[in-house]
């Protein structure tokens, strides 16, 4: 399989299609999950193409995956969270739709379940507090 660089989160990176942002440095952008599971769902992507966990490179998994504990921390904080959920899916045997790697970060709370990730896109306001209590929980 290959890399498409066409797929959703390579327009977001581009610039081609908006987002929600919530964190963003050399390697890595995190943003709001439009359609999220539970409040505070987001997901981080590395800005290096790969398709998914099995063909990337190890120092961009290292990367990535030390903002996505940083980014869990401050989700569980921001959302008073008894725990997080922190999910990767490899292909679409597994799960993944879209063929970019990403990590999805969401804070649970004892006895709630989650949503569907379905097709209902989330108020985009809701996702911009959200993303500000995030922000407030990094620093």
């Amino acid at each position: 399989m290959t890399y498409d660089t066409n797929n959703i989160f390579a327009k977001i990176l581009r610039g081609e299609i908006p987002c929600v942002k919530v964190y963003e440095d050399e390697d890595t952008l995190a943003f709001m999950d439009v359609m999220p599971q539970a409040p505070g769902h987001l997901l981080v992507i590395p800005k290096t193409g790969s398709r998914n966990l099995l063909d990337a490179d190890p120092q961009v998994l290292a990367k990535t995956i030390t903002v996505v504990q940083r980014l869990a921390v401050a989700a569980r904080a921001a959302f008073d969270a008894d725990g997080v959920y922190v999910a990767q899916f490899n292909e679409p045997a597994a799960g993944q739709t879209v063929f970019h790697l990403h990590f999805h970060i969401v804070p649970r709370k004892e006895g709630e379940q989650t949503k569907p990730h379905s097709g209902a896109m989330a108020d985009g306001e809701l996702l911009k507090a959200h993303a500000e209590k995030i922000k407030a929980a990094l620093a």
